[in-house]
This record gives C-alpha cells, structure tokens and sequence, in this order.
C-alpha cells in the first residue's frame, strides 16, 4: 500500500502548529510556534490576540514544517486541520487557511476534532489496541471514553463543571503562579507534602467528575488564612490539591477497568504532562494488566501531529470535508464522528 502523507494544521487555542505525518503514526516533519510568552502578560490566553497571532504566523509554520521535510507540497496526500472545539477565532483562521491550501494544489481535506486529536496522539509511533479505555484531561476536558474500535467513541464520563486543566490554572492563580498554571502547580508541588485536608469531588460509582467545589474550597481556604493572618503553606497546599484531583481521576478509571474488558488505557491531553499523573497511571494499569500508552511530553499539548494521526483514519475511509466546512468552539467527541450510543 502507498504511504499517505498528510499535512495537518492545529490552530485551536495558543499554539500554531503544523506537521507532516505519514501513514498516521510516523512524524515527518513538526513545528509548534508558542504564543504562550504574549498571554503571560495577560495571566491566561485572550482569544483576539491568539487569533491575529496565527494569522500572522501561520504561513511562516507552514514554510518552517516544510523546510524541515524531504516532502514537499505536490506529494501531500490529504490536509487536515482542527475545526472543533476551541476558541472559535483561532480555529477560524486554521480551518481557512485549510481550504485555501486545498483548493489551491487540489488535495482533499480532512475535519478532525481536537479533543479525538488529544487520544490518537498516542497512535504516534505504535498502533492503538482495541478495546481501549482513554482518559482525556485538559483545559477544556475531563472525559473517559470507551473505544471499541477505530472511531468509535462512547463516552462513559465528563466533568460536570470545570475541566481539570482550567481547575488547575485557577488554583494557581490563588497561589499566586504565573500563566501557565497547570505546570508550575505541578512543579509546587514537588516540593510539598498532602498536609491539607481537602473534600473529596463526585465521591459515587458514577464515572463523572466535578472539581468547581474543590476550587471554591482552596479559594475560601485562602482567603479565610490570609484573613486571620496565617500563613499559606503553598508548597503543601499545591501537593494537597494535586492528590486529590489525580485520586479522584484513578478512582474514576478504577471502576471503568473494572467493569470493562480492555486491552488498552491511554491518557491523553494537556494535564497528562504532569508527572505525578503519568505515574500513578501507569501504576493503575500495570496493577490491572492492561497496556498503558501516554504520549511524548512534547505530543500531550496542543500539536499538528496529534491531528494529523487522527486524520489518517478518516482518510482511509475517504471521510473527506468540503469547502462549507466552518469552525465550531463546542462539539461533542461523537457529535459527528459517531452516532452510535
């Protein structure tokens, strides 16, 4: 069979990002340009000067990705490119600029959704084992989803309310760390132990989570300590909140292995690049005897590669979009890809 090259295009929040990848697994060519040094300034990404950054730099990623590659633009097969969900004036820039690379050198395009980009990350470099449990975790998602097989997607549970990517960029707001949040959260808590006593989120057999009221609880912790004059242990606090949202998430993936047959668990998103995260999963896992994937640090944010592994199965069934293809901020992981339940 002839290899498939396809060039994907991720520009869904902060980041403009291309990569060539063949065959939906081999990285060619990838280019990530960061604009998180600009939303530092502001503490937290703001939409409009995300988007007029992409468009500023998006013709630069796509001369960089190419510039790194043997491949050139006539031997593309596909482009793919991030339509949903995200900030609706980045991926507007994304999915135009798509088109216009389609029409332009007559290559059809490929649709892929951010959050199925996030869980073929880990089909980079080896292929998916069916069924597989994913746990998707980032700023915009909690989920835990059930595969079947290729593209097919049961979500078995999602956060009620705030994701855990946004709960942690919140709680590192109230401890005073700088944007990004969730990393250096992370890097805090190293240095601390779980000495703070902190209530328990959606504590039920149900697969749902919920992390608003564990938020709300280290903002009124805060406040009532720096009222009464107390000290803020951060180093303690951080570690604090850090178990106990990663036990809340192993217990929630306890009951899916449980009452599941799979062969693979995979986590996926932005917040699998925190350390204490990706070993207690892989603890999880090898206590159930499953195989257990987790992609590169380099592969867990928001990157062209994870799209274009995700578009390569759409590919092969020649699901191909046309130029009406538009931008969406919200969809549902089955929303177009799957209309099983």
């Amino acid at each position: 069979m002839k290899d498939v090259y396809i060039l994907a295009i991720e520009t869904s929040c902060d980041e403009t990002s291309m990569a060539i990848v063949k065959n939906g697994c081999v990285v060619e060519s990838f280019t990530v340009l960061s604009q998180m040094d600009t939303h530092a300034l502001y503490g937290g990404v703001v939409p409009e000067i995300a988007s007029r950054m992409h468009t500023e730099n998006i013709t630069l990623v796509l001369e960089e990705t190419f510039n790194k590659s043997s491949i050139s633009i006539e031997q593309i097969d596909a482009i793919a490119v991030t339509y949903a969900p995200g900030l609706l004036g980045s991926l507007l820039v994304g999915v135009e600029f798509a088109k216009t690379l389609s029409f332009v050198y007559k290559k059809p395009l490929l649709a892929v959704n951010h959050t199925i980009g996030h869980i073929y990350a880990n089909a980079i470099d080896h292929p998916l084992q069916f069924p597989l449990l994913a746990l998707v975790v980032s700023g915009g998602h909690t989920d835990l989803i059930f595969m079947r097989e290729d593209y097919h997607f049961k979500v078995l549970g999602s956060t009620l309310d705030d994701a855990i990517g946004e709960c942690f960029d919140k709680v590192a707001r109230v401890l005073g760390l700088t944007y990004p949040g969730g990393p250096n959260v992370d890097k805090l808590a190293e240095k601390g132990q779980p000495t703070y006593a902190l209530p328990k989120p959606v504590n039920d057999d149900s697969y749902h989570f919920s992390f608003s009221g564990l938020k709300s609880h280290i903002i009124n912790l805060v406040h009532n300590e720096k009222q009464r004059g107390n000290e803020v242990r951060k180093e303690d606090l951080a570690k604090s909140f850090q178990v106990t949202v990663i036990d809340e998430l192993i217990r929630k993936v306890e009951l899916a292995l449980k009452r599941n047959n799979v062969k693979e668990f995979i986590v996926a998103g932005g917040v699998s690049a925190n350390r204490h995260l990706r070993a207690e999963m892989k603890k999880l896992a090898d206590a159930y005897q499953v195989k257990f994937s987790i992609p590169e640090i380099k592969y867990c944010t928001d990157n062209a590669a994870m799209i274009g592994a995700a578009a390569y199965p759409l590919f092969l069934k020649g699901e191909f979009a046309d130029f009406s293809l538009n931008a969406k901020s919200h969809i549902s992981i089955d929303e177009k890809e799957n209309n099983e339940n």
